[in-house]
């Protein structure tokens, strides 16, 4: 801890915001993750803040670790562009075999079959 206590105001303000951006984001997430009603609407929560909060957080680490080690750390990006590779590709498969399931399962109600985008091969 007595290495937090000396980093400098000029590293800590944008450190600090930085983590409360992240941390609001994620929370707005987790909060549509909880409210929204479908699996179609729920997905979108996290999908997208995903990216975006833990953005920031590994922003933040890398501008602290950067200053107390006074050298560049930029280990954190590689994470970052991991992390914004893998996020939507994610989320859209699972959204995908979510409506190959409703497909399957026959369930018109969810939304899937709007504009027969999705066809099912069963059905003439």
């Amino acid at each position: 801890m007595t290495e937090l206590a000396s980093l400098p105001a000029w590293a800590a303000l944008p450190m600090a915001l930085l983590l409360i951006l992240g941390g609001i984001v994620v929370f707005t997430g987790a909060l549509g993750l909880m409210r929204l009603r479908s699996f179609y609407q729920r997905i979108h929560g996290p999908a997208i803040t995903i990216s975006l909060g833990t953005g920031c957080v590994l922003l933040a680490s890398m501008l602290c670790f950067s200053v107390l080690r006074t050298r560049p750390v930029l280990h954190e990006l590689l994470i970052t562009a991991f992390i914004l590779l893998t996020a939507p590709v994610v989320s859209m498969l699972i959204m995908r075999a979510a409506v190959y399931r409703d497909l399957r399962g026959g369930k018109r109600a969810s939304g899937v079959d709007a504009g027969d985008v999705y066809h099912h091969p069963d059905e003439g």
